[in-house]
């Protein structure tokens, strides 16, 4: 059971690691910032990561993200896989590399699975080869090591032990993973972000060795990217049948600071830049929304006010609610219940969004 340091309330739904409460860090964000700062850099440091983007005023500034990390000879970015290793370049290159990549068979457990062709008859015939899911077919996984935030939740941690030993890998290389059986490729992590050229150019191969023949394109990310490279993956996702899945982690931007170490800003503008797009392809959707439902924190009124957001845009925008499972510095939380899934559920749809899904069915609990 953890206990808020600021007001004193004890509950199974209040982070040991975090030390916090959700109604603290929303009403009170001044006067408890500097604690959350500590407790992100104390996240950081086995990893060996700076605890906030470089500023170095004689440095290198990579502008790949919201970050903005000025690096100094041997810095590495908040990311930490960006580096400035010799004082006159950024790397790795941009068609270089650092992530693991696997293919899985389709249909496959996609944000975007109730929506996307692989699993439905959406897009079809001209972004699918199959009437429903595509048996027989698969996805090339792309996982991308670094990541523009540092959540303390985070699902998929494991890869910042890789990244103290980083071999890069070509776009090239990447794009021959790509089969005659191969439907999609799906980029992720950790966060596509830091790389986001390197995905960039491995599309554009990808795609020209399939010869037009099907190939979706997808990117699931939390949309921190410099807005001129979400324009180019739009526009790849939009001609390949693809789809740009944005984590929205929270509403409100100091619960994203203390959750996930950074601002919101930049996902909030590029989701709004995103749905723009939405009505050059309604089918399949182009750009899909997914929230993981962190117990204590991403509560019914924190999702009310994401899908209100998003169904202000268009409300037709495919949104997920994902369970969450207890992971990383959050692991004394308990699982999202089967109670609070339904309650959000309700509260997207009371927001106005048409179509509201509840993913990760299988990982709901008990309830709290």
């Amino acid at each position: 059971m953890g206990k808020c340091i600021h007001c004193g309330k004890e509950s199974g739904l209040v982070s040991q690691f975090l030390g916090l409460c959700r109604e603290c860090i929303l009403k009170d964000f001044l006067a408890v910032e500097s604690h959350i700062r500590r407790a992100h850099q104390t996240s950081r440091e086995p990893f060996r990561l700076p605890s906030a983007p470089p500023d170095n005023s004689d440095g290198l500034t990579c502008t790949y993200c919201l970050n903005q990390c000025r690096m100094g000879k041997g810095d590495t970015g908040y990311c930490g896989v960006r580096e400035n290793q010799e004082g006159t370049k950024i790397t790795p290159p941009p068609k270089q590399g650092y992530f693991s990549w696997y293919h899985d068979s389709l249909p496959t457990n996609c944000v975007a699975d109730w929506v996307c062709p692989g699993g439905t008859s959406a897009g079809f015939p001209e972004y699918t080869h199959t009437r429903g899911p595509e048996y027989g077919y698969k996805n090339l996984a792309v996982f991308y090591y670094g990541c523009t935030f540092n959540c303390l939740f985070c699902q998929n941690w494991h890869y910042k032990e890789n990244l103290g030993d980083k071999t890069p890998s070509s776009s090239q290389e990447l794009a021959q993973a790509v089969d005659r059986m191969t439907s999609c490729i799906c980029y992720f992590g950790g966060d596509p972000s830091p790389q986001i050229l390197h995905s960039i150019h491995t599309s554009r191969l990808a795609t020209a060795r399939k010869n037009k023949k099907v190939l979706r394109v997808c990117w699931e990310t939390n949309g921190t990217m410099n807005s001129r490279y979400l324009e180019e993956i739009l526009e790849i996702a939009l001609e390949s049948g693809g789809c740009v899945k944005f984590d929205l982690k929270t509403f409100h931007e100091s619960l994203n600071v203390a959750l996930c170490g950074q601002s919101n800003d930049q996902t909030r503008s590029n989701f709004e830049l995103a749905a723009k797009w939405i009505q050059k392809r309604k089918d399949p959707p182009l750009v899909v929304a997914s929230t993981l439902l962190v117990p204590g924190y991403i509560e019914r009124e924190e999702v009310f006010q994401i899908a209100k957001f998003v169904a202000d845009l268009d409300p037709d925008i495919p949104y997920a609610l994902l369970g969450f499972h207890p992971h990383f510095y959050f692991r004394d939380m308990p699982v999202t219940s089967r109670r609070h899934a339904e309650e959000c559920r309700q509260a997207a749809e009371e927001a106005g969004l048409r179509n509201v899904r509840i993913g990760n069915v299988h990982l709901l609990g008990k309830e709290y």
